[in-house]
């Protein structure tokens, strides 16, 4: 017996389905422009930016069984996967410019879209109900992380880029894709590689942009699957635990890049004075935050299919 509800969710579907096909390609195009901009990002992630968008279900569902209706999926991603490029390239020369001088305040507004983006998230993770357990498994990984990044972090700013490296770094972006909330700019930043990463695809350095890729590829392929799998059993636990490594990785940001930008060095790099380049970081972090709630509003304008 159909109820009232799912009437309507359907009548909903039917309609977004019946929208002219040029309109929802170039959609669909401009989502993947966004879920681009999250893998380049700090603080945003390509995944996050699907979920938000109603593309990450459908597409987990795909890549976790490429086989089943593989012509119509392709078809249906070309567009994203097009404006996925777009967006990594485009703002690869955003960030190469702007994360040399200021990167305190660039920070400060990348963690600012994490934080406006949070109350979607907390929401997501607990459509299917939460427990005190979810509760402390996001608090552990949010501790484990945190520790993580602060006991390693003069070994994690000193890797050399290299082809190893590289398919390590385009396996953090994988991963970005397949856990939504797992940021692999953040993890870029701790490894020294981020600005080099974005100063190769700026330039078309195929010795960056291949291992990356195939990293990325080879890391989605692996754990697509597995991926849909334990969202399907453990979803709750599964997206705690990933609002927790959102939380530890974006404050140990703070103590290891954002507050040594304010000693004399790095105020003289930027030319601000320590209020100056304070109220800065504060702006930008407001800016930040509030766009970044406001835009993941759009999540509630897409219809999605659930697999979990």
């Amino acid at each position: 017996m159909v109820t009232e509800s799912q009437a309507s969710t359907n009548l909903t579907v039917k309609t977004f389905n019946k929208r002219n096909p040029v309109n929802d390609w170039i959609i669909r195009l401009v989502k993947g422009i966004i879920i681009g901009i999250g893998f380049i990002l700090p603080g945003l992630s390509g995944g996050v930016m699907a979920v938000i968008f109603g593309v990450y279900d459908r597409l987990l569902k795909f890549l976790a069984n490429l086989k089943h209706d593989f012509v119509k999926n392709f078809w249906f991603f070309l567009p994203v996967g097009i404006g996925l490029l777009i967006g990594i390239f485009l703002f690869s020369i955003v960030v190469e410019k702007a994360f040399g001088k200021y990167v305190a305040q660039f920070i400060c507004l990348f963690v600012g879209f994490v934080v406006g983006t949070f109350p979607s998230l907390y929401k997501t993770a607990g459509k299917q109900g939460r427990k005190t357990k979810d509760l402390v498994i996001m608090m552990a990984s949010t501790v484990l992380i945190f520790a993580l990044m602060m006991i390693g972090e003069q070994q994690l700013m000193n890797i050399a880029p290299s082809i190893p490296a590289w398919v390590g770094s385009g396996a953090l972006i994988g991963l970005g894709l397949i856990v939504p909330g797992m940021s692999p700019s953040n993890f870029l930043i701790y490894f020294g590689l981020y600005d080099k990463m974005a100063s190769g695809i700026k330039n078309g350095d195929m010795a960056t942009i291949i291992p990356l890729a195939v990293g990325a590829i080879v890391c989605v392929l692996l754990f697509a699957k597995l991926a849909a799998y334990l969202f399907r059993k453990y979803y709750s636990g599964m997206y705690h635990f990933i609002l927790g490594m959102v939380i530890g990785s974006s404050l140990a940001i703070f103590p290891t890049i954002v507050f040594p930008a304010f000693n004399a060095e790095g105020l003289e790099k930027t030319g601000l004075s320590f209020g100056g380049a304070l109220i800065f970081c504060l702006i930008l972090f407001i800016v930040g935050t509030i766009a970044s709630y406001l835009f993941s509003k759009v999540e509630e304008k897409y219809p999605r299919e659930d697999i979990f």
